[in-house]
């Protein structure tokens, strides 16, 4: 899926879109993702100044996004204008590796089970064969007026 389809799906847009390009998708199974860490994110301008490191709150992020993708492929539709998808809980959060500008994000997103509109996923995101963060995530989409 390249970033075409992707805002399609999402509705996030610069400078919060953090998935580039879906490499594999099974619905209703798994999902993996690229995110590709550059110098240019806002975010490296505070976070550190001479030492830029990806703020964990960002790896789940993309993480998150990736498991939208995944959910909204899986129903067979995407978000809209009447609709956001939310997080409604994250477990285990664990930081394993810092995530540094060059680095390429790939996130790995499993369906572990979809009861009453809630989809729980366990996640992590690789840098190469090192784990730099792992969690399992809660979301749902919800209509909005």
């Amino acid at each position: 899926m390249d970033i075409h389809k992707i805002l399609d799906m999402l509705p996030h847009r610069y400078p919060f879109l953090m998935v580039d390009r879906v490499l594999e998708l099974e619905k209703n199974v798994r999902i993996r993702a690229l995110k590709n860490v550059t110098i240019n994110e806002p975010f490296f301008q505070g976070h550190f100044p001479g030492r830029p490191v990806m703020p964990g709150v960002m790896m789940l992020e993309a993480l998150a996004q990736a498991a939208a993708l995944l959910a909204f492929e899986t129903m067979g539709n995407a978000a809209d204008e009447n609709s956001v998808y939310y997080f409604v809980g994250i477990d285990g959060a664990r930081f394993k590796r810092p995530v540094e500008p060059g680095d390429q994000l790939f996130l790995d997103v499993f369906m572990d089970r979809n009861k009453g509109g809630i989809y729980k996923f366990k996640a992590r995101a690789m840098v190469g064969e090192e784990l730099a963060v792992e969690a399992e995530l809660m979301c749902t989409v919800r209509k909005v007026a």
